[in-house]
């Protein structure tokens, strides 16, 4: 089944991709379902520009041709786009916004994981702001906690990230001791296991068109 698409041109297309569906292909049949193919069935010119990780929901802008695709890898690049996240997170932050700046690298001993490497890490920032604190009871049917202490303390919080590293925005909020929600990577039970999903949501995509060159911006409200 096809996404629901935000916005189609003859030079691009942007859609809502849900949790738990891949970006593109994963090695063996089993992975081979993914946002790519699944469009690329009704719109075979699509090509992937970035990613969102499995479980990460939210928008997403493929180009069309091979002159948009180009352009919009390079806005991608050179950090001319803007991106919104937002997250439940374990744990009520004692500041109520701040920034998160710890080089990354992949955990070849425990793939997929990253890790904080200070000496081979990738310069990583994000930049993040507490919008509510609540209790984890106060989710809805769709993110009913599970066998967790409903009195569990919950934050939620918008996330930009400045930079674009694998896994950055979990390992960030993992690393200041406020995992998200669902992580069945970096959160510790119960806050693996007291929801549904991943509660990680691309919320706004701001970019440049890459035919002429106007302002494009996309949202997508969180389901959480």
């Amino acid at each position: 089944m096809l996404p629901p698409v935000l916005h189609l041109d003859d030079r691009l297309i942007v859609l809502d991709k849900p949790t738990g569906l891949l970006s593109v292909p994963g090695i063996g049949p089993e992975k081979a379902d993914c946002l790519a193919s699944r469009v690329g069935a009704t719109y075979p010119d699509a090509r992937i520009v970035h990613r969102l990780d499995r479980d990460t929901s939210g928008v997403i802008v493929m180009g069309r041709d091979r002159e948009s695709h180009r352009e919009l890898s390079r806005q991608f690049q050179d950090r001319e786009t803007e991106k919104t996240y937002h997250a439940l997170v374990g744990g009520h932050p004692d500041e109520d916004s701040g920034e998160i700046d710890l080089p990354i690298r992949k955990d070849l001993d425990d793939a997929p994981r990253q890790m904080v490497d200070f000496e081979h890490g990738k310069p990583s920032l994000t930049r993040w702001m507490v919008t509510s604190r609540g209790e984890i009871g106060d989710l809805d049917d769709v993110l009913a906690a599970v066998g967790a202490d409903p009195r569990m303390p919950i934050a939620r919080i918008e996330l930009t990230p400045l930079t674009g590293r694998s896994h950055q925005l979990r390992l960030h909020l993992k690393s200041i001791g406020h995992p998200i929600l669902g992580d069945d990577l970096y959160a510790p039970d119960p806050l693996r296991g007291s929801v549904t999903r991943l509660c990680l949501h691309a919320t706004r995509l701001d970019f440049t068109h890459p035919g002429d060159a106007s302002p494009m911006s996309f949202r997508s409200a969180p389901p959480f």
